[in-house]
């Protein structure tokens, strides 16, 4: 039975040896000295693999792994935990395409040590084999618009959004190069736990806007169209049908994105930078996951410093937005004669990118008001930048926040307080240097991340891929919930 537990194995703070029932032993040492621990698997006293990992494992953002593969071997799957006193390892049997076919693929979270330990093997994912109109389809349509090739010239651009490229090109990497994800990409359908839609929609909003003076529209093109046709290819599909599609998973990031099916997708686990154009039933923390923006300014690489940052606020970026956005022109009138204040009206170009990057660079505090939407790019361009984030913005999700404390890296104002002429300014100013430096040194842990090595936690590495894997998998109860559940009714009907 897969989960069973076959044996344990209690390491000392040096080292420990255990023989399984299958007569494979697995032998653990820890290096105090340079903090690694190393594991080795032997059979017949040969050892067949070695592996190690750097220690300590204190970051909570995400749970390292350590995976070893031994071919040609009984399937095996293994789960660690790891302090600085003791290592608990459990072996548990599994079906020969649980993991990898053939293969052992001994999977070891090796969690911080005010965790408890957890036994269970990455959740596994089916991405659907798909046409590629929804994928490189788009990318292509959107190369065309803009007076570039297609094919295999075309690439995803940079935007704000790539959250969706990034998801979908970790799914289609080699097993060996997903180190650490807490999802594994299955073949067959009847082991997935979930299902991913690969559709790049925020893409596909902007196929035929933008693009200058060589943009043209693609002919034929349509984003709602495409909408339509992916959602009744899905609805067409055996296991849709199953749930609904409450198991599987979507990528919404941009707000308007599938606008004209959000009513069909809304049972699904949505991906989404915020809840501000969705109804309380179409989107929610319950079942959704908030992820990151991509940030669009170049990241600060220079030391923490109060000094060197002669601006007191800066902001740049469009000055009248909708809804709650429009909070941003009552601060304009407020902070544009403030002498330490640089706050100006911009669009989206690269050379106000730059501008604006230099802006954060210089700067102390950041202004993040409301856009259209509650969030913005800006509080992760702010991040980078190591300039203190200053939030107006009263109805914000943010993402990760049950292992991130935004307070220790942003100040939240409050709408009303920051409409208070005088207010805002004085409030920022009364912060001592010694405290702008502990906020710089906060921003700074919480854009790295160690994993077997330094991923940048707010760039869309590995880390933050992963990190939106495991919120997605902390939505796996509800759905097995929601099934117990329908299986119950189903079974009611049938009495």
């Amino acid at each position: 039975m897969v989960g069973k537990r076959i044996f344990p194995c209690s390491a000392s703070p040096a080292n420990a040896r255990c023989e399984t029932s299958n007569e494979i032993e697995i032998a653990i040492s820890k290096n105090q000295r340079n903090q690694t621990i190393t594991i080795t698997l032997f059979r017949e006293k040969s050892p067949i693999h070695n592996a190690f990992c750097q220690l300590p494992l204190h970051d909570p953002l995400l749970q390292p792994a350590l995976h070893l593969r031994v071919q040609s071997a009984p399937p095996l799957a293994a789960t660690a935990s790891s302090s600085f006193s003791d290592i608990n390892i459990n072996i548990s049997p599994t079906s020969s395409n649980d993991l990898n076919k053939g293969n052992i693929l001994a999977y070891f979270p090796l969690f911080p040590p005010q965790q408890q330990r957890l036994s269970r093997k990455p959740r596994q994912n089916l991405p659907y084999d798909r046409p590629e109109r929804f994928t490189y389809g788009t990318i292509e349509q959107f190369s065309l618009a803009r007076g570039g090739g297609g094919g295999a010239s075309a690439t995803y651009p940079g935007h704000q959004h790539m959250a969706e490229w990034r998801l979908f090109s970790d799914l289609t990497r080699p097993d060996s190069d997903r180190l650490g994800s807490p999802v594994v990409r299955v073949l067959d359908p009847e082991e997935a736990d979930l299902f991913y839609v690969p559709f790049f929609s925020s893409l596909s909003l902007i196929v035929n806007q933008g693009g200058g003076g060589s943009h043209v529209d693609v002919a034929g093109y349509s984003d709602e169209e495409t909408q339509v046709a992916l959602v009744e290819w899905l609805e067409m599909q055996e296991y849709w049908k199953r749930r609904s599609g409450r198991d599987h998973v979507i990528v919404a990031t941009d707000p308007k994105a599938y606008y004209k099916v959000i009513d069909r997708i809304k049972r699904s686990v949505l991906l989404v930078s915020d809840f501000g154009r969705l109804t309380i039933d179409q989107g929610s923390l319950v079942k959704d996951v908030v992820v990151p923006y991509s940030h669009r300014s170049s990241s600060y690489n220079g030391d923490i410093s109060a000094v060197d940052r002669n601006t007191l606020l800066f902001f740049m970026g469009a000055r009248h937005r909708k809804e709650g956005g429009k909070i941003r022109d009552m601060l304009f009138k407020i902070l544009e004669n403030e002498e330490d204040v640089i706050i100006k009206s911009g669009t989206q170009s690269l050379d106000n990118r730059r501008i604006a990057s230099h802006g954060m660079h210089t700067s102390k505090f950041c202004l993040n008001p409301a856009g259209d939407t509650p969030s913005a790019c800006r509080l992760f361009d702010s991040i980078v930048s190591l300039c203190v984030p200053v939030e107006i913005s009263d109805e914000i999700e943010l993402p990760f926040e049950d292992v991130i404390d935004y307070t220790k890296i942003a100040i939240f104002v409050e709408t009303s307080m920051a409409l208070r002429p005088g207010f805002l300014v004085s409030m920022l100013r009364s912060v001592t240097s010694e405290r702008i430096l502990q906020y710089q040194k906060e921003l700074k842990e919480i854009i790295r991340i160690l994993t077997l090595y330094v991923k940048h936690y707010f760039e869309y590495g590995n880390a933050t891929v992963n990190e939106i894997w495991r919120q997605v998998t902390q939505k796996l109860p509800m759905i097995k919930l929601n099934k117990r559940l329908q299986m119950a009714n189903l079974n009611d009907q049938d009495r």
